[in-house]
């Protein structure tokens, strides 16, 4: 069974940084050929996909101004995959989480998730 650990969230400022971290283990878990991505629920809304890479690093994101404030990355020697976030807005207030792409249908590997608070 893979787990998935993220970390890295917190309480910050509106304009601020954070990056997150999330790293999978797993016995018989390749991780450099997995697409990763990482998932975010805002209170009362649905989780969503915001970016994801490839197992050799091509990148996607949900939404255009995602991309010009976040940056995910991949370590496939750490099995760990990261999301640079700048220039954070209140909205962006949520429970992050990471997350194969698309999603197993067999096995339901979402982890505790990071929470990040964005207020003054």
């Amino acid at each position: 069974q893979v787990q998935l650990v993220e970390s890295g969230g917190g309480l910050v400022q509106p304009g601020g940084s954070l990056r997150l971290s999330c790293e999978a283990s797993g016995r018989n878990f390749i991780f450099s050929v997995n697409a990763m991505g990482w998932y975010r629920q805002a209170p009362g809304k649905q989780r969503e996909l915001i970016a994801a890479i490839t197992g050799g690093g091509t990148t996607h994101y949900a939404e255009d101004s995602m991309k010009n404030r976040f940056t995910i990355s991949r370590d496939n020697d750490k099995n760990t995959v990261y999301l640079q976030m700048n220039s954070l807005k209140p909205e962006d207030t949520a429970g992050y989480y990471c997350n194969l792409v698309p999603l197993s249908p067999v096995y339901d590997l979402w982890g505790q998730g990071t929470q990040v608070t964005v207020s003054s």
